[in-house]
């Protein structure tokens, strides 16, 4: 197979775990026999260094004229200023919105060896296998803002199309998985959750195998940590998942384990771990590549379609998790290079 993959290193530690992630994914080309071809380009911070703007439009025509898209990081403390015009994030929903994504995955699965890290009791972790669907493209993200010296707002909008695409793509990974979907709201408050879960009960209908249940955002919270195990797929808008996404992380042990995927109707699709840009750790060699090449294993199940590569690249990532070589951030003393040496030669 042949594929053009654009990588966007971003800010902070993003260029030292894409790289990371790219080796890997020369390896499996080289394994399987395909002809995987790369392009960097900038985005976040980088680019509003050298561009002025945190999506050029280079950048934004090479994603849309790939078949995949890995991102890094973006953001970090010299672009902070809540005040300024050009932010590195305003590149990222940008992106977002010229692929069309309008579905974040985040699979949250914990390792065993990885387990003793969280702050959780092991017996609470055994089992967790949760796929976070998380809506990309509404709420107050994108909503309508205002700002005077006394005030400020962002409005929350969801249109009955946003939710149900996002709910009939959580419904689908439901189907393939344990057949259960537990939608996310704050219907008791919010009108937006309402109209949110009124369209879940209708679009459930379409899917009498899958079992549907509702929890309030704030209970969820809770419920995350005190009985992780009992959920399969969860699936929310913008804000709740963002939030709850990144509380599921410590699930895991780090930051730096789960990856991401945000998917839209077409097959290109933008691929991510989670964790930020980590400025405190650039150039130190410290930083953890594992949420990059699982990300990585990602785009080769989701947009190349090739699932026995997929399986091969996390099969490596977890025999080098079971050979604890872990970076800093999960307590060890491996490099983020002798981090990806493992994962390479798990692959041979």
């Amino acid at each position: 197979m042949k594929a053009n993959i654009v990588i966007l290193p971003g800010d902070g530690i993003g260029p030292e775990v894409t790289a990371a992630a790219v080796e890997c994914l020369r390896a499996v080309a080289k394994n399987h026999g395909h002809d995987f071809q790369f392009a960097e380009h900038l985005l976040g911070g980088c680019a509003i260094d050298t561009e002025g703007t945190a999506l050029p439009e280079s950048t934004r025509a090479a994603c849309l004229a790939a078949d995949a898209v890995l991102l890094g990081a973006v953001g970090g403390p010299k672009w902070s200023d809540p005040k300024a015009k050009v932010r590195p994030e305003q590149g990222l929903l940008g992106l977002r919105a010229t692929l069309g994504v309008f579905a974040n995955l985040r699979p949250i699965k914990v390792h065993a060896r990885a387990a003793a890290l969280s702050p959780l009791k092991p017996e609470r972790l055994a089992g967790v296998d949760i796929l976070f669907v998380r809506e990309l493209t509404g709420g107050v993200y994108f909503g309508e803002k205002t700002r005077t010296p006394e005030a400020a707002s962002d409005l929350c909008r969801y249109s009955v199309i946003e939710i149900e695409r996002v709910l009939r793509r959580a419904f689908e990974f439901a189907q393939a998985r344990r057949r259960k979907l537990t939608s996310v709201d704050k219907a008791n408050v919010m009108e937006t959750s309402r109209l949110w879960r009124e369209t879940a009960v209708r679009i459930a209908a379409e899917y009498p195998d899958v079992k549907l249940e509702h929890q309030l955002v704030d209970s969820m919270a809770m419920l995350l940590l005190t009985r992780p195990a009992d959920y399969d797929v969860i699936v929310t808008e913008n804000l709740f998942g963002d939030i709850l996404t990144d509380e599921a992380a410590v699930l895991c042990g780090s930051l730096g384990l789960p990856p991401s995927a945000s998917l839209g109707a077409g097959k290109v699709g933008l691929y991510e771990p989670i964790h930020g840009s980590a400025p405190d750790i650039v150039g130190q060699n410290k930083a953890n590549p594992l949420g990059t090449i699982a990300s990585a294993a990602l785009l080769l199940r989701y947009s190349l379609n090739l699932e026995a590569e997929a399986q091969a690249l996390e099969a490596a990532i977890s025999a080098t998790l079971d050979a604890g070589i872990f970076t800093p951030d999960l307590g060890g003393t491996y490099s983020t290079q002798q981090v990806t040496a493992a994962v390479l030669e798990q692959l041979q």
